[in-house]
């Protein structure tokens, strides 16, 4: 088998430290912040003369990872539109198992995060929902109920 495991989803954002805020607001856990630059670093990503401030955030369990990226230089390119609705070809979303999911949509609407939808019942198995973040990207939310 060639895959030993997924170590992480990148995420290129504007505001670094509101991202951050954000996601600790969830419950991930800031596992450290560093500049990245270089030639190594310019031929992996294919952009020259690159610099990026990069976040690494991990779940509380410790076996999944978000990097955060703020490009200094070359200036991040915006998708278009900005809010791409959920059927947008490419990354839009990444989804989180959380324990109370009315009580975690109410914090993140104090970090500007707003309901894509509606939050709803999945059978009797899941509350669901979609919420945009100022940066345009989406997170999902699943409560598993029991």
């Amino acid at each position: 088998m060639a895959v030993k495991r997924m170590d992480n989803v990148a995420i290129v954002v504007e505001d670094l430290e509101a991202t951050i805020a954000l996601f600790t607001e969830i419950g991930l856990e800031l596992e450290g912040q560093m500049r990245v630059e270089g030639s190594w670093a310019d031929h992996v990503v294919g952009l020259e003369g690159m610099q990026v401030d990069m976040a690494m955030m991990k779940t509380p369990d410790g076996h999944s990872r978000l990097e955060l990226s703020k490009f200094i230089r070359p200036k991040a390119i915006s998708r278009e539109p900005k809010n791409a609705p959920s059927n947008t070809i490419g990354y839009l979303r990444v989804m989180f198992a959380v324990t109370d999911i009315k009580d975690t949509v109410a914090r993140l609407e104090k970090h500007g995060v707003t309901l894509v939808g509606k939050l709803e019942q999945y059978e009797d198995t899941y509350l669901l929902c979609y919420l945009r973040t100022p940066e345009g990207f989406i997170i999902a939310l699943a409560e598993e109920l029991k």
